[in-house]
């Protein structure tokens, strides 16, 4: 049974830090290329992070690019985004995401809500 089981968010205040993880079953978690996709209020999907399965090659969104980092541990099969320098506007449910040849996964979301 494949399983995505983010890290539980929360309320952090603007400027503050946040970890969240990807805890990552049922499937060969080091072959797939990984993602953190998040959802603000009322708006749609907006890709946050990418991460290579083999060279570990990373990726980022504009809106996050030198405040978010993204790693994973593929002998703990888990997937990270160490979150920086928050913002209100950063305020969305995360999901990571897994990639492979003809299949993908997601989690079910976690609350990140930034605010004073």
């Amino acid at each position: 049974q494949v399983q995505l089981v983010e890290s539980r968010g929360g309320l952090v205040q603007p400027g503050g830090s946040l970890r969240l993880s990807c805890a990552a079953s049922g499937f060969m978690f080091s072959s797939y290329y990984m993602s953190w996709v998040r959802q603000g209020p009322g708006k749609g999907l907006e890709w946050v992070s990418s991460i290579n399965s083999d060279d570990y090659t990373t990726y980022y969104g504009d809106s996050v690019k030198g405040r978010f980092t993204i790693s994973r541990d593929n002998a703990k099969n888990t997937l990270y985004l160490q979150m920086n320098s928050l913002k209100p506007e950063d305020s969305a449910v995360y999901y990571c995401n897994a990639r492979g040849v003809g299949t993908e996964y997601w989690g079910q979301g976690t609350q990140v809500t930034v605010s004073s």
